[in-house]
């Protein structure tokens, strides 16, 4: 069984598959080309429980492509997937993003270490929250 890092983030890939499908199936996109890519996205969806670090590269290629290919949806891309696959995915996110993804990992792997839960939600909301700024 993959671990729940692991299980969120596919989780998130089959969400951005069902927007993918609709897409397609608005016609929004030159069909042939949108078949394959869907074939490419399900080889990840089955790769990357079996082997995470050897599909790393083919995740951070579709990832890149979805916001490349269809901009229209690219709003839609978890921020969460670019961060999980890295590498060239990095690009599309701004240095304060970056940082707290950072923090965010850093957190999760202390936790790790320590055999203690990690809520990602949770840390990020919290990380997220705008200080209150009391002014007198």
């Amino acid at each position: 069984m993959a671990n729940p890092n692991l299980e969120y983030h596919l989780q998130l890939l089959h969400h951005l598959r069902t927007i993918l499908v609709a897409l397609g199936e608005a016609e929004q996109v030159p069909e042939e080309s949108h078949a394959l890519f869907l074939e490419r996205f399900d080889e990840l969806l089955t790769l990357l429980p079996q082997d995470p670090l050897q599909s790393q590269y083919l995740g951070q290629d579709l990832i890149c492509q979805v916001i490349q290919r269809y901009p229209q949806i690219a709003h839609l891309v978890p921020r969460d997937l670019l961060w999980f696959f890295a590498g060239d995915c990095l690009h599309f996110m701004p240095d304060e993003e970056l940082d707290l993804y950072q923090t965010l990992e850093e957190r999760r792997h202390e936790a790790e270490v320590n055999n203690q839960p990690f809520d990602w939600h949770q840390a990020k909301q919290l990380l997220t929250k705008a200080p209150t700024d009391i002014q007198h």
